[in-house]
């Protein structure tokens, strides 16, 4: 299994998101993606979460969203973390802002992997304790720990 941990970088977690809406929240750390090394085509990628928003809101609950896209454009997975004080209409079935963004980024071709990271991360964030955790946390290095000693 993808331990969430592995994935996550201190540079591409932001733990003070200015942006209050959606598609604004989704760019700004979209752009923490951007020269990621793989990031194949930055622009085609933000566009393909941006599809994949039309067809259903991420915002999974609890205040939190998982935007992501399964594009060509990108060459292997890659996260971004983003956490808002003010929080962020996602449109979330429960009404609640969203206050915690993971933004996935996924080569199409990996379809199994995606599904494990999803379920995992969904799993984790299901646990009130675990996103306490992440919600206090004060560096970026706070939250990989937090979710490396979440995954032993």
């Amino acid at each position: 299994m993808v331990r969430i941990s592995s994935l996550l970088e201190k540079d591409k977690i932001k733990l003070s998101l200015v942006s209050t809406d959606k598609k604004t929240a989704i760019r700004e750390l979209g752009e923490l993606l951007r020269n990621s090394s793989a990031m194949v085509n930055y622009e085609d990628f933000i566009r393909g979460v941006f599809d994949r928003e039309e067809v259903a809101t991420t915002g999974v609950g609890d205040e939190m969203a998982i935007p992501h896209a399964r594009t060509d454009a990108v060459k292997d997975f890659v996260v971004a973390v983003g956490r808002s004080d003010a929080g962020v209409d996602f449109g979330s079935a429960d009404g609640k802002s969203v206050r915690l963004i993971f933004l996935l980024a996924t080569p199409k071709n990996q379809v199994p992997q995606y599904l494990q990271i999803l379920a995992h991360l969904a799993r984790l964030l299901k646990k009130h304790s675990f996103r306490g955790d992440i919600l206090s946390a004060k560096t970026p290095e706070d939250i990989i720990r937090i979710f490396r000693e979440s995954e032993l």
